[in-house]
């Protein structure tokens, strides 16, 4: 198989050094979320501009400088999907990115979960091709294991519940069948995305720092789909505090 021909030569035809250059200044630490609604929300929450914009074929990505006070974040609104999002990020660590802070939505497998919970992945499922370039070939990738301790014990102090567990990540939204879902469920997943393992496998390879988690939103299950809260409008105030909580833990942790 051809996913299953992995070259570790950091060196490619095609480099994101070759096309960018990095930009003096840059905040160390950046966050992000997919959600468009979500982001808007977020920027409009502080002072910010620009400080850089990258782009892929169809679609420019700005990236702002957000002010909390005397202390700066870079943010940027993720691209939906493994390959966009990993493109955009190899851009974001020649600007000068150390740490990041990505979050957005994530179905359920468990019904349990609640809407806008937040779910720490600990590993990811491999059902996607991008990670593929990054690492090699495995079912799974450990997710977060340089900042599970850091983000709980925020979470912790902040009083905030959260599940932890494995991701299901996918590329192929319109192909998560029922036969698939059992398979998944039986693997440990209790959600599912489309870009987790395709991040931690980047962050392997290039070496910077990475906090990925999620809030509940679809439920996925054996009989009908429930779309929940998944909607760019919907539980938008819960939302705003999720966006806060990743603007808070990434302060804290830029400090740490």
């Amino acid at each position: 198989m051809l996913l299953s021909e992995f070259d570790s030569n950091k060196k490619a035809i095609i480099n994101p050094e070759d096309l960018h250059e990095g930009v003096e200044g840059f905040p160390e630490v950046a966050v992000s979320c997919f959600a468009r609604t979500t982001f808007e929300r977020m920027l409009a929450m502080f002072p910010h501009e620009e400080v850089q914009r990258t782009s892929m074929a169809n679609i420019e990505i700005p990236i702002y400088r957000l002010k909390i006070g005397d202390e700066e974040v870079a943010i940027f609104n993720s691209p939906v999907g493994a390959s966009a999002c990993i493109a955009i990020l190899e851009d974001l660590i020649v600007f000068g990115m150390k740490k990041l802070v990505l979050f957005g939505t994530c179905g359920v497998l468990d019904e349990e979960i609640k809407e806008s919970s937040i779910i720490i992945p600990i590993s990811a499922l491999r059902d996607e091709g991008t990670s593929f370039h990054y690492i090699a070939p495995s079912d799974e990738i450990d997710v977060n294991q340089g900042s599970i301790d850091d983000f709980t014990d925020f979470l912790k102090r902040a009083g905030i519940s959260y599940t932890i567990g494995k991701v299901w990540t996918t590329d192929g939204i319109y192909r998560e069948t029922i036969g698939k879902l059992r398979l998944r469920k039986q693997s440990g997943a209790i959600c599912v995305d489309m870009e987790c393992s395709a991040v931690a496998a980047l962050a392997t390879f290039r070496g910077f720092e990475l906090c990925q988690f999620f809030y509940a939103a679809d439920h996925l299950s054996e009989g009908n789909w429930d779309m929940r809260n998944l909607s760019n409008h919907a539980d938008l105030d819960e939302k705003d505090k999720i966006a806060l909580l990743a603007l808070e833990f990434a302060l804290s942790w830029k400090k740490g």
